[in-house]
Protein backbone atom coordinates (compact mmCIF):
# COMPACT_ATOMS: atom_id res chain seq x y z
CA UNK A 1 0.00 0.00 0.00
CA UNK A 2 1.31 3.64 -0.85
CA UNK A 3 0.56 6.61 0.89
CA UNK A 4 -1.45 9.18 -1.41
CA UNK A 5 1.34 12.25 -0.36
CA UNK A 6 4.27 10.02 -0.37
CA UNK A 7 7.26 11.44 -2.36
CA UNK A 8 5.75 15.31 -1.22
CA UNK A 9 8.08 17.43 0.71
CA UNK A 10 6.41 19.87 2.92
CA UNK A 11 8.37 22.61 4.44
CA UNK A 12 6.35 23.55 8.06
CA UNK A 13 7.43 26.96 9.59
CA UNK A 14 3.98 26.74 11.37
CA UNK A 15 3.34 27.07 15.60
CA UNK A 16 1.04 26.24 17.92
CA UNK A 17 -1.78 24.40 16.72
CA UNK A 18 -3.57 25.99 13.50
CA UNK A 19 -0.58 25.13 10.96
CA UNK A 20 0.93 22.00 12.68
CA UNK A 21 -3.08 20.49 12.46
CA UNK A 22 -2.88 20.81 8.73
CA UNK A 23 0.98 19.48 8.20
CA UNK A 24 -0.28 16.68 10.83
CA UNK A 25 -3.09 15.51 8.31
CA UNK A 26 -0.87 15.79 5.40
CA UNK A 27 1.73 13.54 7.14
CA UNK A 28 -0.57 11.10 8.11
CA UNK A 29 -1.48 10.61 4.54
CA UNK A 30 1.85 10.07 3.80
CA UNK A 31 3.89 13.47 3.03
CA UNK A 32 7.43 14.19 4.44
CA UNK A 33 6.87 17.31 6.73
CA UNK A 34 9.90 19.16 7.79
CA UNK A 35 9.38 21.65 10.57
CA UNK A 36 11.75 24.08 10.94
CA UNK A 37 11.34 25.80 14.10
CA UNK A 38 13.21 28.47 15.88
CA UNK A 39 16.48 27.76 17.57
CA UNK A 40 15.16 29.61 20.84
CA UNK A 41 12.66 26.92 22.06
CA UNK A 42 11.11 26.18 19.21
CA UNK A 43 7.43 25.60 18.69
CA UNK A 44 5.53 27.12 21.47
CA UNK A 45 3.22 24.29 21.95
CA UNK A 46 7.16 22.56 23.07
CA UNK A 47 6.14 24.22 26.46
CA UNK A 48 2.36 23.20 27.09
CA UNK A 49 1.24 20.93 29.59
CA UNK A 50 0.46 17.95 30.32
CA UNK A 51 3.77 16.47 30.21
CA UNK A 52 5.45 12.87 30.38
CA UNK A 53 9.49 12.38 31.08
CA UNK A 54 10.11 16.16 30.46
CA UNK A 55 8.21 16.34 26.98
CA UNK A 56 4.55 17.87 26.11
CA UNK A 57 2.22 15.49 24.96
CA UNK A 58 0.54 18.47 23.44
CA UNK A 59 2.92 19.22 21.01
CA UNK A 60 3.29 15.36 20.31
CA UNK A 61 -0.47 14.61 19.43
CA UNK A 62 0.06 17.15 16.83
CA UNK A 63 3.37 16.68 15.80
CA UNK A 64 4.07 13.07 15.56
CA UNK A 65 5.98 11.98 12.88
CA UNK A 66 7.58 15.41 11.47
CA UNK A 67 11.04 15.66 11.32
CA UNK A 68 12.67 18.72 12.82
CA UNK A 69 15.79 21.05 11.93
CA UNK A 70 16.36 24.80 14.09
CA UNK A 71 17.18 27.49 11.92
CA UNK A 72 17.32 31.25 12.69
CA UNK A 73 15.96 32.73 8.59
CA UNK A 74 18.28 35.91 9.84
CA UNK A 75 21.30 34.39 9.96
CA UNK A 76 22.82 33.59 6.29
CA UNK A 77 24.82 30.31 7.13
CA UNK A 78 20.85 29.01 8.02
CA UNK A 79 19.36 30.91 5.33
CA UNK A 80 21.46 28.56 2.66
CA UNK A 81 20.02 25.58 4.04
CA UNK A 82 16.64 26.62 4.04
CA UNK A 83 16.82 28.05 0.55
CA UNK A 84 18.43 24.45 -0.38
CA UNK A 85 14.82 23.04 1.46
CA UNK A 86 12.94 24.80 -0.47
CA UNK A 87 14.76 24.07 -4.02
CA UNK A 88 13.43 20.59 -2.59
CA UNK A 89 9.64 20.84 -1.31
CA UNK A 90 6.65 20.88 -2.57
CA UNK A 91 4.64 23.43 -0.13
CA UNK A 92 5.73 25.95 2.28
CA UNK A 93 3.45 26.18 5.28
CA UNK A 94 3.23 29.22 7.46
CA UNK A 95 1.77 31.06 9.94
CA UNK A 96 3.47 34.45 10.83
CA UNK A 97 1.34 37.09 11.09
CA UNK A 98 1.00 38.92 7.78
CA UNK A 99 4.09 40.68 6.83
CA UNK A 100 6.83 38.32 8.69
CA UNK A 101 7.88 36.19 5.59
CA UNK A 102 8.00 39.47 3.40
CA UNK A 103 10.29 41.00 6.13
CA UNK A 104 12.72 37.74 5.70
CA UNK A 105 12.57 38.28 2.20
CA UNK A 106 10.52 34.77 2.04
CA UNK A 107 7.31 36.51 1.12
CA UNK A 108 4.99 34.31 -1.45
CA UNK A 109 6.25 37.14 -4.60
CA UNK A 110 9.80 36.15 -4.05
CA UNK A 111 9.21 32.46 -3.79
CA UNK A 112 7.15 32.16 -6.62
CA UNK A 113 9.77 33.96 -8.82
CA UNK A 114 12.57 32.00 -7.68
CA UNK A 115 10.79 28.51 -7.01
CA UNK A 116 7.93 28.35 -9.33
CA UNK A 117 6.11 25.12 -8.72
CA UNK A 118 5.89 25.43 -4.82
CA UNK A 119 2.94 25.75 -3.09
CA UNK A 120 2.48 28.46 -0.35
CA UNK A 121 0.31 27.65 2.30
CA UNK A 122 -0.07 30.53 4.68
CA UNK A 123 -2.86 30.58 7.93
CA UNK A 124 -3.46 33.31 10.05
CA UNK A 125 -6.05 35.26 12.55
CA UNK A 126 -7.53 37.71 9.67
CA UNK A 127 -5.88 36.72 6.37
CA UNK A 128 -3.19 38.56 4.27
CA UNK A 129 -5.89 41.34 3.23
CA UNK A 130 -8.46 43.24 4.81
CA UNK A 131 -8.17 46.50 7.47
CA UNK A 132 -7.28 43.55 10.42
CA UNK A 133 -5.13 41.59 8.56
CA UNK A 134 -1.92 42.29 10.66
CA UNK A 135 -4.03 42.06 14.06
CA UNK A 136 -3.01 39.05 16.42
CA UNK A 137 -5.62 35.60 17.31
CA UNK A 138 -5.49 32.87 18.74
CA UNK A 139 -8.47 30.57 18.72
CA UNK A 140 -11.01 31.75 21.50
CA UNK A 141 -10.34 35.85 19.84
CA UNK A 142 -12.09 34.53 16.38
CA UNK A 143 -14.26 32.04 18.24
CA UNK A 144 -15.96 35.51 19.78
CA UNK A 145 -15.78 37.82 16.55
CA UNK A 146 -16.77 35.11 14.05
CA UNK A 147 -19.73 34.22 15.64
CA UNK A 148 -19.46 30.75 17.00
CA UNK A 149 -19.25 32.07 20.84
CA UNK A 150 -22.51 34.10 20.23
CA UNK A 151 -24.71 30.20 19.57
CA UNK A 152 -22.75 28.12 22.43
CA UNK A 153 -23.75 27.79 25.25
CA UNK A 154 -27.50 28.29 27.56
CA UNK A 155 -30.00 29.95 26.86
CA UNK A 156 -30.02 33.40 28.54
CA UNK A 157 -26.59 32.67 30.06
CA UNK A 158 -23.11 33.94 28.72
CA UNK A 159 -21.81 33.04 25.80
CA UNK A 160 -19.21 29.95 26.04
CA UNK A 161 -16.00 29.13 23.94
CA UNK A 162 -16.40 25.95 22.56
CA UNK A 163 -14.58 23.22 24.04
CA UNK A 164 -11.99 21.79 21.64
CA UNK A 165 -10.27 24.77 19.64
CA UNK A 166 -12.14 25.27 16.57
CA UNK A 167 -10.77 28.85 15.75
CA UNK A 168 -7.55 26.71 15.11
CA UNK A 169 -8.66 22.99 13.89
CA UNK A 170 -11.01 24.59 11.23
CA UNK A 171 -8.86 26.35 9.59
CA UNK A 172 -5.93 24.38 9.80
CA UNK A 173 -8.46 22.15 7.89
CA UNK A 174 -9.49 24.45 5.29
CA UNK A 175 -5.90 24.97 5.08
CA UNK A 176 -4.85 21.24 3.91
CA UNK A 177 -7.95 21.11 1.77
CA UNK A 178 -6.58 24.77 0.06
CA UNK A 179 -3.14 22.47 -0.39
CA UNK A 180 -4.21 19.62 -1.90
CA UNK A 181 -6.63 21.18 -4.35
CA UNK A 182 -3.48 23.67 -5.30
CA UNK A 183 -0.73 20.41 -5.57
CA UNK A 184 -3.31 18.94 -7.98
CA UNK A 185 -3.90 21.87 -10.13
CA UNK A 186 0.38 22.12 -9.77
CA UNK A 187 0.79 18.71 -11.10
CA UNK A 188 -1.54 20.15 -14.30
CA UNK A 189 -0.05 23.46 -14.92
CA UNK A 190 3.11 23.73 -13.44
CA UNK A 191 2.43 26.39 -11.05
CA UNK A 192 2.33 26.74 -7.47
CA UNK A 193 -0.55 28.82 -5.94
CA UNK A 194 -0.72 30.96 -2.53
CA UNK A 195 -3.41 29.73 -0.40
CA UNK A 196 -4.71 32.42 2.13
CA UNK A 197 -6.80 31.14 4.69
CA UNK A 198 -7.90 33.14 8.02
CA UNK A 199 -9.32 31.76 10.96
CA UNK A 200 -11.52 34.68 11.16
CA UNK A 201 -13.16 33.47 7.84
CA UNK A 202 -12.99 29.53 9.10
CA UNK A 203 -15.16 30.60 11.85
CA UNK A 204 -18.34 32.23 9.85
CA UNK A 205 -17.89 29.38 7.24
CA UNK A 206 -19.33 26.76 9.94
CA UNK A 207 -22.00 28.85 11.04
CA UNK A 208 -24.61 26.64 8.50
CA UNK A 209 -28.02 27.29 10.24
CA UNK A 210 -27.39 30.30 12.25
CA UNK A 211 -26.35 32.66 8.68
CA UNK A 212 -29.48 30.83 7.28
CA UNK A 213 -31.80 32.39 10.35
CA UNK A 214 -30.10 35.30 10.13
CA UNK A 215 -30.34 35.97 6.98
CA UNK A 216 -34.33 34.70 6.41
CA UNK A 217 -35.38 36.68 9.60
CA UNK A 218 -33.18 39.37 10.30
CA UNK A 219 -32.45 38.21 13.79
CA UNK A 220 -29.14 36.84 14.89
CA UNK A 221 -29.48 33.31 17.04
CA UNK A 222 -28.71 33.12 20.71
CA UNK A 223 -27.18 29.81 22.06
CA UNK A 224 -29.81 27.16 22.64
CA UNK A 225 -27.85 24.51 24.71
CA UNK A 226 -28.02 21.30 23.41
CA UNK A 227 -30.89 21.82 21.83
CA UNK A 228 -30.62 22.33 17.46
CA UNK A 229 -32.25 25.55 16.72
CA UNK A 230 -33.98 24.37 13.39
CA UNK A 231 -34.78 20.63 14.57
CA UNK A 232 -36.95 19.27 17.00
CA UNK A 233 -36.53 16.99 18.54
CA UNK A 234 -32.91 16.97 18.78
CA UNK A 235 -30.99 17.37 21.69
CA UNK A 236 -30.68 15.98 25.01
CA UNK A 237 -33.08 14.14 27.46
CA UNK A 238 -33.13 12.90 30.83
CA UNK A 239 -33.33 9.61 31.70
CA UNK A 240 -33.79 7.91 35.56
CA UNK A 241 -29.75 7.83 35.92
CA UNK A 242 -28.54 10.45 33.33
CA UNK A 243 -28.25 12.06 29.66
CA UNK A 244 -28.53 10.81 26.54
CA UNK A 245 -29.23 12.09 22.94
CA UNK A 246 -31.63 11.80 20.98
CA UNK A 247 -32.07 13.38 16.95
CA UNK A 248 -35.14 12.60 15.20
CA UNK A 249 -34.49 14.79 12.11
CA UNK A 250 -37.73 14.70 10.23
CA UNK A 251 -41.50 13.42 10.45
CA UNK A 252 -40.80 9.77 10.00
CA UNK A 253 -38.21 9.70 12.55
CA UNK A 254 -40.49 11.70 14.51
CA UNK A 255 -43.45 9.13 14.20
CA UNK A 256 -40.94 5.96 15.23
CA UNK A 257 -40.03 7.66 17.62
CA UNK A 258 -43.07 8.00 19.34
CA UNK A 259 -44.11 4.14 18.56
CA UNK A 260 -41.19 3.05 20.06
CA UNK A 261 -42.02 5.75 23.71
CA UNK A 262 -45.52 4.71 23.23
CA UNK A 263 -46.83 8.24 22.97
CA UNK A 264 -49.33 8.55 20.37
CA UNK A 265 -48.82 12.30 19.55
CA UNK A 266 -47.23 12.08 16.42
CA UNK A 267 -50.89 13.16 14.54
CA UNK A 268 -51.09 15.98 17.04
CA UNK A 269 -50.98 19.65 15.33
CA UNK A 270 -49.05 20.63 17.85
CA UNK A 271 -45.82 18.17 16.70
CA UNK A 272 -47.38 16.83 13.31
CA UNK A 273 -44.79 19.08 11.36
CA UNK A 274 -41.26 20.26 12.34
CA UNK A 275 -42.00 23.46 12.20
CA UNK A 276 -44.65 23.16 14.57
CA UNK A 277 -42.26 20.25 17.09
CA UNK A 278 -40.18 23.73 17.17
CA UNK A 279 -42.47 26.36 17.66
CA UNK A 280 -43.67 23.31 20.90
CA UNK A 281 -40.11 22.14 21.72
CA UNK A 282 -40.15 23.15 25.66
CA UNK A 283 -43.48 21.38 25.69
CA UNK A 284 -42.85 18.36 23.46
CA UNK A 285 -39.08 18.11 25.85
CA UNK A 286 -41.25 17.76 29.28
CA UNK A 287 -44.21 15.02 27.56
CA UNK A 288 -40.75 12.95 26.19
CA UNK A 289 -39.02 12.88 29.37
CA UNK A 290 -42.25 11.97 31.14
CA UNK A 291 -41.13 8.73 29.83
CA UNK A 292 -37.71 8.67 29.44
CA UNK A 293 -37.29 8.96 33.28
CA UNK A 294 -38.87 5.88 33.17
CA UNK A 295 -36.33 3.94 32.60
CA UNK A 296 -32.34 3.94 32.15
CA UNK A 297 -30.01 5.80 29.25
CA UNK A 298 -28.91 1.94 28.10
CA UNK A 299 -32.48 1.09 27.91
CA UNK A 300 -33.45 3.71 26.02
CA UNK A 301 -30.47 3.83 23.66
CA UNK A 302 -31.17 0.34 22.84
CA UNK A 303 -34.55 0.46 22.88
CA UNK A 304 -34.38 3.40 20.33
CA UNK A 305 -31.40 2.19 18.52
CA UNK A 306 -33.37 -0.82 17.42
CA UNK A 307 -36.12 1.42 15.94
CA UNK A 308 -33.94 3.43 13.88
CA UNK A 309 -33.66 6.28 15.67
CA UNK A 310 -30.28 8.23 15.82
CA UNK A 311 -29.65 8.14 19.65
CA UNK A 312 -26.49 7.58 21.53
CA UNK A 313 -24.36 8.52 25.16
CA UNK A 314 -22.93 11.60 25.92
CA UNK A 315 -19.34 10.34 26.85
CA UNK A 316 -16.33 12.25 28.33
CA UNK A 317 -12.70 12.08 26.27
CA UNK A 318 -11.71 8.47 28.51
CA UNK A 319 -14.89 6.93 27.26
CA UNK A 320 -14.10 8.22 23.80
CA UNK A 321 -10.76 6.49 24.11
CA UNK A 322 -12.50 2.91 24.79
CA UNK A 323 -15.59 3.33 22.32
CA UNK A 324 -15.76 0.03 20.74
CA UNK A 325 -16.68 1.88 17.70
CA UNK A 326 -13.93 4.25 17.91
CA UNK A 327 -11.40 1.77 18.58
CA UNK A 328 -12.64 -0.77 15.15
CA UNK A 329 -11.77 2.39 13.44
CA UNK A 330 -8.29 2.58 14.19
CA UNK A 331 -9.29 6.24 15.45
CA UNK A 332 -7.09 5.85 18.89
CA UNK A 333 -3.01 5.34 17.94
CA UNK A 334 0.07 4.86 19.40
CA UNK A 335 2.83 7.55 19.18
CA UNK A 336 6.10 6.20 19.98
CA UNK A 337 9.55 6.84 21.41
CA UNK A 338 12.48 6.88 20.29
CA UNK A 339 12.79 3.12 21.23
CA UNK A 340 10.05 2.13 19.73
CA UNK A 341 8.03 1.96 22.71
CA UNK A 342 4.52 3.80 23.08
CA UNK A 343 4.98 6.87 24.70
CA UNK A 344 1.48 8.28 24.40
CA UNK A 345 -2.16 8.11 22.83
CA UNK A 346 -3.22 10.13 20.32
CA UNK A 347 -6.14 10.28 17.53
CA UNK A 348 -5.84 8.95 14.54
CA UNK A 349 -6.40 9.66 10.62
CA UNK A 350 -10.14 10.15 10.17
CA UNK A 351 -9.42 9.84 6.30
CA UNK A 352 -9.94 6.37 5.38
CA UNK A 353 -8.55 5.34 2.04
CA UNK A 354 -8.73 2.42 0.17
CA UNK A 355 -5.53 0.95 -0.12
CA UNK A 356 -3.59 3.47 1.68
CA UNK A 357 -1.63 2.41 4.76
CA UNK A 358 -3.58 3.34 8.51
CA UNK A 359 -1.16 2.06 11.04
CA UNK A 360 -1.77 1.74 14.84
CA UNK A 361 1.11 3.57 15.82
CA UNK A 362 2.85 6.82 14.54
CA UNK A 363 6.43 7.59 14.52
CA UNK A 364 7.91 10.22 17.58
CA UNK A 365 7.03 13.68 17.85
CA UNK A 366 10.50 15.16 16.78
CA UNK A 367 12.78 16.99 19.48
CA UNK A 368 14.02 20.76 19.07
CA UNK A 369 16.58 20.37 15.39
CA UNK A 370 16.71 16.08 15.96
CA UNK A 371 17.07 15.57 12.69
CA UNK A 372 19.64 18.23 11.15
CA UNK A 373 22.20 15.85 10.55
CA UNK A 374 19.51 13.93 8.90
CA UNK A 375 17.94 16.49 6.91
CA UNK A 376 21.67 17.41 6.06
CA UNK A 377 22.47 14.34 4.38
CA UNK A 378 19.11 13.98 2.74
CA UNK A 379 19.51 17.54 1.04
CA UNK A 380 23.77 16.62 -0.24
CA UNK A 381 22.15 13.13 -1.46
CA UNK A 382 19.55 15.13 -3.86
Amino acid sequence: MTAPLAGYVILDLTHVLAGPFCTMTLADMGAQVIKVETPKGGDDTRAFPPFKDGKSAYFAAINHGKKSIALNLKADEDRLIFERLLARADVIVENFRPGVMERLGYGWDDLHAAFPRLVYGAVSGFGHTGPDARRPAYDMVVQARGGVMSITGEKDRDPVRVGASIGDIVAGMFLSQGILAALLDRDRSGLGRKIDVAMLDSQLAILEHAVALTTVTGKAPGPSGARHPSITPFETFHASDGLFVIAAGNDRLFEKLCIALDLPISDDPRFATNPARCDNARLLKRLIEAVTLENTRAYWISRLTAAGIPTGPIQDVGQVLKDPQILARNMVVDVLDKNGRQAYKAAGNPIKMTDAPDPKSRAPAPDLDGNRGEILRWLEQG
